[in-house]
Order: structure tokens, then sequence, then C-alpha cells
């Protein structure tokens, strides 16, 4: 039997669109001998629906798309197995089901529902989705198919330490001895998951002794981005096909007969390039725009972030714009202008001097008998602001915030100055891996200009400002931030493992803690770690946390 692995990037409530990719596709791998095509996770409405799950009307919708797509693929030789809301019938109170539907000739053969609905870092699908009471093998031309959705593979009590369910829904499945097992995925990107999910998936087939398929989504949809890499595996776990990273793809494969190939070599560094890259894209189009505006300061940040946009919106659709104050080296007007035509984006200019003296000038009265400080700095930032928010909405272009996680976790950014904007592209990515990826990106030709790489990190506010008058370096202040905002480890915990002082790890521990305001006013993160700021990070803003 030959399946296809049909991973597509559907967006969040586009029936029509989504549909549209479906049966395209279906009808690609009928031309191809396919006799089953597997789609993702709710690819019918998008992933993560959210809330719109509370609505009536958005279950109805789904319900109608079913059979829109089953009427569509009537005549096709290719079955179709995708994923859908519906809504709940059931008494648990929860509106909808997730769920995976075998559509067939014009038939539904099978109608399965999640059972393990994820409650951890981004996922609240316990908020809307009563889970499956029972799993139920189907039949396709005598095959019999064991289906999960995503959670229902990753409770593998063999393969995790600690397992947050009780139940395997696989365990269930196998009593009823299925020939294959297929998974619907929509499973996020972040650092070294794919590796992760690869292993899983192997320890499951190799424990079973039958083959896995594994259709993931594709797309960035808000502040999460999939990375599709659908593949499969033999009964001993052995990858037998492999779907692209970061694209849509269409894999046809005989799971009972296709030889192991090489697992691909995946890079972390280029890894997240590529996952910002898709996720800037998709927020940008999906938002119903096309160009982007970014501050353009000669530092690192914004270098990488005009980087990123350019290859996710195209050179002519990102205009990078200068705003040097008095305190603004020419230098860093410079390596902005070099860094402009590395790209080949427009660049533009504007001066903010005399707005600045305006602004003092007006306050002076009321400043009488102080001394210059921060205060006059984020007047600085958020004249800049004000700019940039003036061009969005003259030229209806988003602007990409440039800060990067280590600023947002200790605050070390402007409410309603360089934190505006549609999008934190970089805003999971710490210092260190800023320069890592930039490194990488000059790896064939000159990209970033060496001086913006080889500078002190500066915010340009006063006279000889550096980052280091207010951080520790960057190579001290990332491995503390990633130890207690991504691994949640105490001060204590940090200082045996790196030796720093403890006296710097609770400074710097006070200073996330006393930010968490300003990242709950920021605009979303692209998530690329296991951790980000955001949705997967609740904390709250008024506490008195003990260091």
């Amino acid at each position: 039997m030959k399946i296809a692995l049909a991973q597509i990037n559907p967006t969040v409530g586009d029936f029509t669109g989504n549909l549209a990719k479906m049966i395209a596709v279906s009808r690609r791998a009928a031309e191809q001998g396919a006799r089953l095509a597997v789609f993702s996770e709710l690819a019918i409405c998008g992933y993560p629906p959210a809330d719109f799950l509370e609505k009536p009307s958005f279950l109805g919708r789904c319900r109608t798309a079913v059979d829109e797509l089953t009427a569509a693929t009537r005549e096709l030789p290719t079955a179709v197995l995708a994923g859908v809301a519906l809504p709940s019938t059931g008494d648990s109170g929860k509106p909808a089901v997730n769920a995976a539907v075998l559509l067939d000739g014009g038939q539904l053969l099978l109608e399965q529902h999640k059972r393990l609905l994820p409650f951890y870092d981004v996922f609240d699908e316990q908020r809307y989705f009563s889970p499956a009471r029972s799993q139920q093998v189907v039949e396709l031309d005598g095959v019999r198919l064991a289906v999960t959705i995503c959670e229902d593979a990753w409770n593998d009590k063999n393969f995790w330490p600690r397992r947050l369910y009780s139940t395997d829904p696989m365990e269930e499945l196998m009593r009823q001895n299925p020939a294959l097992h297929i998974n619907l995925s929509s499973s996020p990107f972040w650092h070294h998951k794919r590796e992760v999910r690869r292993q899983m998936l192997a320890a499951i087939a190799r424990r079973d002794g039958i083959p896995v398929l594994f259709s993931n989504q594709v797309g960035g949809n808000d502040s999460l981005i999939f990375d599709g890499s659908s593949l499969a595996l033999n009964a001993q776990g052995e990858l037998i096909a492999q779907a692209a990273a970061f694209e849509e793809d269409l894999v046809i494969l005989d799971p009972f007969a296709a030889p192991p190939i090489c697992a691909p070599l995946q890079d972390d560094t280029e890894g997240a390039y590529r996952a910002l890259v898709l996720g800037t894209r998709d927020y940008v189009r999906k938002c119903g725009f096309r160009k982007a505006i970014i501050a353009l300061s000669g530092g690192i940040d914004s270098a990488l972030v005009a980087a990123i946009a350019t290859e996710a919106l195209g050179a002519e659709n990102v205009i990078g714009v200068g705003m040097p104050s008095p305190y603004s080296s020419q230098g860093s007007i410079d390596d902005s202008r070099e860094l402009a035509a590395n790209l080949g984006i427009r660049f533009e200019t504007i001066g903010i001097s005399g707005l600045f003296n305006e602004f003092t000038h007006s306050l002076a009265p009321l400043f009488a008998g102080t001394k210059p400080d921060t205060t006059e700095e984020n007047i600085q930032s958020r004249i800049r602001g004000s700019l940039l928010m003036a061009l969005s909405n003259k030229f209806g272009a988003l602007v990409l915030t440039t800060g990067n996680k280590s600023e947002m976790a200790v605050g070390y950014c402007t409410l309603y100055g360089d934190m505006v904007g549609a999008l934190a592209v970089i805003g999971d990515l710490v210092k260190t891996r800023v320069y890592a990826i930039c490194h990488w990106l000059n790896r064939e030709r000159l990209v970033i200009p060496v001086a913006i790489l080889e500078k002190p990190p500066s915010a340009e506010l006063r006279p000889d400002q550096k980052d280091t008058d207010s951080l520790p370096p960057y190579d001290v202040l990332d491995p503390i931030l990633e130890a207690y905002v991504e691994r949640y480890e105490t001060p204590e915990q940090i200082v045996a493992a790196h030796g720093f002082p403890l006296e710097l790890v609770q400074q710097v521990v006070r200073l996330v803690e006393r930010s968490e305001y300003k990242r709950q006013q920021a605009a979303p993160v692209l998530k690329v770690t296991s951790k980000s700021f955001g949705m997967g990070r609740r904390f709250p803003i008024a506490v008195k946390v003990q260091v």
C-alpha cells in the first residue's frame, strides 16, 4: 500500500483555502499511486484555533468542511485521513473534540478523537476538547490502521522517565492487532525537538513491532512555528522516509517495503534561522500584509531581523529606517547603510535630534533640579517608536521589533519605544545565539557587516554607552537566563553548575522578575526554544519573589 505524507501549511479559520490545498494535494497523491493521503492534526480548520472552538458557528463550519472534502474526493482512488475539530456530543462540558476522519469513496470510515489533551507550555487543549473514551483500529483494503493524534503518541512509559498521563492510547490500539501506526500531529518546533521526536517514534515502532508514519503541520501561526519534518519508520525504528523541514511537501512511500535511509543532518543554528524566516513570512502574510519596517540601529539584533525579513518577504518588501540621535555614532549609520546594501533593501534616515530637543525643552520646567538619567534615554527610544508606527500606518507595513531574549528577560528595553511593533522576531534568541546565527549567515558571503559583528553592543542613548554598563557580559548573562527562564533552575543550582557569584545570579533573577509587566505588553514572540516568553510562560506581574 502506497501512502502519502501530505505536509501542508494551513491557516486558522481559512476553510476555503485549507480545503483547496488538501484537495489539490490529494489529487497529486492519487496521480502518484497513493492509496491514502495523510494530513496533519486539525489541518481542515488550522491549528491552534484557540477560542474559536467556543463558537458554535466555527464548529459547524468544521462539520460542513468535512462534508465538502468528502464530496470533493469521492471519485479519487485515494482515501484521505485528516484532522479537524468537531462539536462535542459528550457530557464533559467542553465544546469540541479533536478528531481524525478517514474518508474513502464518499464514505466516512473513521472518526477517531484525541485522548491525551496537553495542558502544558503553549498547549491548553483541556480548555476546549473532550477526550476520547476509547481507541478503534480501522481497516483500509484489509490493512488494519491504528490512528493517533499528536499527544496520543507521546506517553510511552519505556521512553519518558516521567509521564504526564496514566494511560497510553497505543496500548489499547495494539490489543486490536494493527499493522500500521499513523500519527497526525501539529508539533511545534524548538531547539533539539526534531531529534527527540524521531527517537521517541522509533522507540514506539520497535516496541510495537509495526511501522510508524508521522504527518506534521508546517508553517507559522502567531508565535508557534511548525517545522513539518514528517517521517516514516519501519518496524525496527529505522527511517524510511523524510519530508522537508520548514516547507510544504508530499512524500509517497510503501511503509511495508521501503528500504532504510540515512537520517538528514540537523544543524540547530540553521534550523532556528529557517524557523524564524518561516514564522515571519507566515505572520505577516496570514495577517494580510506584505511589507515590513525595521529600525536599523547599526547593531547586531536589527541586522539579524532585517536579514530574516528580507528572506521571508523579499527585499522589495522591507524598509530599513535609521533614526540617529545626538548620541548615535557615524559608524552605526554607515553600518546600517552597508547592511541595507548587502540585503538590497530600501534604507531611509530620520534624524531625531530636533525632536529630542523639543521633548526635553517641553519637560524642562517639570524636570528642574533633576539630573539626566534613563528617562532621557527612553524618550529617544519612544520618539523612534512613534516614527515607526507613523510609517506603519501610512504605508500599511508591519513594524518588526528587534529586541532579543536576553534584553526582554531583564527588561533592557523600552515600553512604547523599541518594543513597539507587531512581531518580536528574535525575542526567543539570547544574545549569544544572535551572534551565532549571524556568523552562520556570513558563511558563504558577507551579509552582516564585519563592524556590526565586532563592535561592543550599545543602545547609544548616552555618551560612550555600552550594554555592559548595565548588564553582565552576555556570555555570563545568557547561561544564567537559559537556566532560570527555560529550565526553572534556582540561583543555587545555577551557581553550582556554572560557578558564577551568587550575588550576581540573584541580581539577574531580580531583574527577570521585575520585568514581567514589560513582557506582558510585548509583541508576540516567535518561539524557537522549549520555553519562550509569551503564551507558554505564565507568571503574575504583582509578586514578591525571594531570591
